[in-house]
């Protein structure tokens, strides 16, 4: 399992600073997720599916990474929960770095929670918790 959690999240982190150049793969970044999905935030919790919508909603989300100067994603640390053979929670450490106008580069450091299954071997969301990302935005000065 953590051999397949790790493969999972460098594609993920790969697909992810190619999408903040441009060139977003989006068949490949939707197979990361599995068909349906939940996420968490302090919005409130969702469910959804990997279909077109979800794809758009991708495309949004990183342009408006790329709007608001974000230049790169990098990920510190992986940590596992496991909850049985097929089923984890990978603790994602990430480190962001955002472009601010007249100002030098700010990094900042962030915590996603993925909810991980395997299937045939692969590793893929079906689902994550996430912090108030647009107070940590605010707080850094990035919008």
């Amino acid at each position: 399992m953590e051999t397949a959690v790790g493969k999972l999240f460098e594609r993920y982190e790969r697909l992810f600073n190619r999408s903040l150049g441009g060139k977003a793969d989006m068949d490949e970044l939707v197979s990361l997720y599995a068909c349906e999905f939940i996420g968490a935030a302090p919005a409130g919790v969702r469910t959804g599916k990997n279909d077109a919508q979800f794809q758009r909603a991708l495309a949004d989300g990183y342009a408006r990474y790329r709007a608001i100067g974000t230049k790169a994603m990098r990920i510190r640390t992986i940590r596992l929960s496991p909850m049985d053979t097929l089923h984890c929670v990978a603790h994602v450490s990430w480190v962001a770095t955002y472009a601010r106008k007249d100002q030098p580069d700010v990094t900042v450091d962030f915590d996603v929670h993925y909810l991980v299954r395997m299937l045939d071997g692969e590793a893929t969301v079906f689902g994550w918790v996430t912090g108030d990302e647009q107070a940590l935005l605010e707080k850094h000065g990035i919008v």
